[in-house]
């Protein structure tokens, strides 16, 4: 019975897993066709082009990782590195970027969940440095914080949280706060599976006017 318990649990793990990944690919999608369509009603038809031409590469990168619990720290680097190319693409007057790994942390060693890191870039680039009344700064940094464990920090100058929620509309706020409830119950559900393998912390970035966000990620080594 207490076998069977297990496997039924792990059976609705797996399954609510597929269901929380299926829920945020159509969300990333229209954000990035979104993008795509204000190209092509500007009449940028070679921008349009040379964007279409780095999203189905990430699309291409996406589904074929979209059913997987984890893959490769290396992996996700990519992917996060082709999704804030095309954000800057976009937004290119609001922010510039900067992605800077640790070169003594030997990436084969650690997985990640797929896509964990891309709604939180998706947070700071839409909701915090669009707002911006100057250019600001996007800086995704993976560092070593000892032999098992490193930390990816992603941390924006934009108008910060409370700012960010007072603009938003109520179906807005809505959308931030399901794709937000939908990366926890993730890492919940992976963390129960995997013996508590991530860990999130979300503080304000600074205390000024411009406070922005901080997101650290910690992730333990694959064993």
């Amino acid at each position: 019975m207490m076998k069977y318990i297990k496997q039924q649990r792990l059976a609705n793990n797996l399954l609510a897993l597929k269901s929380l990944r299926s829920q945020m690919n159509p969300h990333f999608i229209f954000n990035a066709l979104n993008s795509v369509n204000s190209f092509i009603a500007s009449n940028d038809e070679r921008t349009a082009n040379k964007y279409l031409t780095d999203f189905s590469l990430l699309m291409r990168a996406v589904l074929e990782n979209s059913e997987e619990d984890f893959i490769p720290l290396e992996k996700e680097i990519e992917l996060l590195q082709l999704y804030t190319k095309l954000e800057h693409f976009r937004f290119k007057d609001k922010f510039d970027y900067s992605i800077k790994v640790d070169e003594h942390i030997n990436i084969n060693d650690f997985v990640i969940p797929p896509m964990l890191l891309q709604p939180y870039i998706e947070n700071a680039v839409w909701h915090g440095l669009r707002y911006k009344k100057t250019k600001g700064f996007l800086e995704i940094r993976i560092t070593q914080s000892n032999t098992d464990e490193i930390v990816i920090t992603i941390t924006d100058d934009g108008i910060g949280r409370q700012k960010s929620k007072a603009l938003k509309t109520e179906n807005q706020q809505k959308q931030n706060s399901k794709g937000m409830g939908n990366i926890k119950k993730r890492v919940a559900i992976l963390n129960a599976m995997y013996k508590d393998k991530v860990d999130v912390f979300i503080d304000d970035y600074k205390n000024e006017e411009d406070s922005g966000t901080k997101v650290a990620v910690t992730l333990k080594k694959d064993k």
